[in-house]
């Protein structure tokens, strides 16, 4: 367990000095944006690229392991939109509960940590998770929130603006980019190579520094009007499912597949347990404000899943290992 900690401790501590920094406004709220922008547009495709570019073709186009996770995804979303809907969370504030229960901070923190306690094998697996996590169950869980009295008209344009959301996200790109770099066995020119690689050897620490910053922000800046103050019992269940129910369904639905004669690898399951076993992706508080849902409660399970990940996760590292 030490030997975990010892690598995944920087990660975390990352993430605290980005939090620290925004809470004493030597990161300023405004500067927030920009760093986020970096991250999204320029330093994370960089990364994505080249780790879809080294991978295998097979890893990457793994149906049985895509399923299986999809599978695991749309469980999470209906489980946590049954137990969460009710007169006090609409449609709204359900549907956001259910996206920042299921989807994990896999392109923030989930490849690099990944990578570093597995090896770059672990890439494509996560991979596969990040294309299931921002193009279906970010697209359902948009057009489910528009169910609140919105009608037909409402959900449907909701998908549409989900996917259009999509579309414009750079991370699906250089996703599909490495993925054909890796089928054609194709290399970039030495002068680009290295331009992609110092963007992508960027990612890793300013995403972490900025998921702090992104939760101080959240923290700061987060409302409830509708529903009153929030209590406990409002958002410690969502951050405990998702760091304990969403690992050990993967893991159980995996193993079940691999039993009745799916050909899921092995490896490739245990890096997608512990994708479900990393804290809430940050990204979601953005999307819920965007959305008009209750963002004081999805920023606190976003910060309750993060500091109780640095043991949950590599408690569940030292188990799988």
């Amino acid at each position: 367990m030490l030997d975990v900690l010892r690598v995944t401790f920087p990660f975390f501590a990352l993430v605290l000095c980005g939090y620290w920094a925004a809470r004493r406004q030597m990161l300023p709220f405004e500067a927030i944006p920009g760093l986020n922008g970096f991250v999204l547009f320029f330093a994370l495709p960089c990364m994505l690229f080249q780790f879809g570019a080294k991978t295998p073709i097979a890893q990457l186009l793994d149906a049985s392991a895509f399923f299986m996770y999809l599978f695991c995804a749309l469980v999470m979303v209906a489980f946590v939109v049954a137990i969460t809907l009710n007169k006090r969370f609409g449609w709204n504030d359900a549907a956001f509960g259910a996206l920042v229960g299921a989807f994990p901070n896999t392109g923030f923190m989930g490849v690099p940590l990944l990578v570093a306690l597995l090896g770059t094998a672990a890439a494509g697996p996560a991979i596969v998770t990040i294309v299931i996590d921002m193009v279906i169950t970010t697209s359902l869980c948009i057009a489910l929130s528009r169910l609140d009295g919105a009608g037909q008209q409402g959900v449907g344009q909701a998908a549409k603006n989900a996917l259009l959301g999509v579309v414009k996200n750079p991370l699906p790109w250089a996703i599909l980019l490495g993925t054909l770099f890796s089928a054609f066995q194709i290399e970039l020119p030495g002068p680009v190579e290295k331009t992609v690689a110092l963007l992508g050897d960027a990612a890793s620490p300013v995403a972490l520094f900025t998921i702090g910053a992104v939760l101080a922000r959240s923290q700061k800046i987060a409302h409830h009007p509708q529903h009153g103050p929030l209590t406990w019992k409002d958002y410690v269940p969502v951050a405990l499912i998702k760091l304990f129910l969403h690992p050990l369904l993967v893991l159980a639905v995996g193993l079940a597949a691999i039993s009745v004669g799916i050909p899921i690898d092995v490896f490739a399951l245990k890096v997608m347990v512990l994708v479900a076993a990393l804290p809430s992706a940050s990204n979601v508080s953005m999307l819920a404000e965007r959305f008009g849902a209750d963002n004081g409660r999805i920023a606190r399970i976003i910060l309750v899943s993060t500091a109780a990940a640095f043991l949950t996760f590599s408690g569940a590292v030292a188990l799988l290992k």
